[in-house]
């Protein structure tokens, strides 16, 4: 309505919304694109994390989506099976292993299917200034950092 002027608290709520609906729609986008892929969509983001941090053993891979080793085990199975990624142990502890993501696969395969998506993002990031987006980015990196804290604190409180 003309000269509304929103509350504090409706603009948060609204904004709480439209990043927990951005959440649900990234997960159905995930899903179509592991379907696409013959993965599962578990499978697909332990590639997008081996895609950021490269390299790690199987109890840091672990760490990292929260999962347990056994799990991890049986999802590096799959996705070495399929070509995805490939392990090797460590040269200087041999007990462990390392998983790297193939990324010859990864960009042949999986980045098309991305493509479409970045290309509309840079498109709608055209609507705004530097300014407002240098702004969003500190909002998602601090509403991320926000979330890593209370992953980590629904981890304390488990045990």
């Amino acid at each position: 309505m003309p000269g509304h002027v929103r509350e504090r608290s409706e603009i948060i709520g609204d904004l709480h919304e439209e990043l927990r609906q951005l959440s649900l729609d990234a997960v159905v986008f995930g899903q179509v694109v592991a379907d696409r892929l013959g993965i599962n969509a578990g499978d697909l983001e332990c590639l997008g994390i081996l895609s950021r941090v490269g390299p790690v053993t199987a109890g840091q891979l672990a760490g990292l989506t929260g999962l347990s080793t056994g799990a991890v085990t049986g999802l590096v199975d799959r996705l070495e099976k399929a070509g995805y990624v490939r392990r090797w142990r460590d040269q200087e502890d041999r007990r462990r292993v390392i998983i790297q993501l193939v990324r010859e696969k990864a960009l042949q395969e999986i980045e098309p299917l991305f493509g479409s998506l970045a290309r509309v993002i840079k498109e709608h990031s055209a609507l705004y200034s530097d300014e407002e987006l240098e702004l969003f980015l500190r909002f998602i990196s601090g509403t991320n950092q926000q979330m890593h804290e209370q992953i980590s604190r629904l981890r304390r409180e488990e045990h």
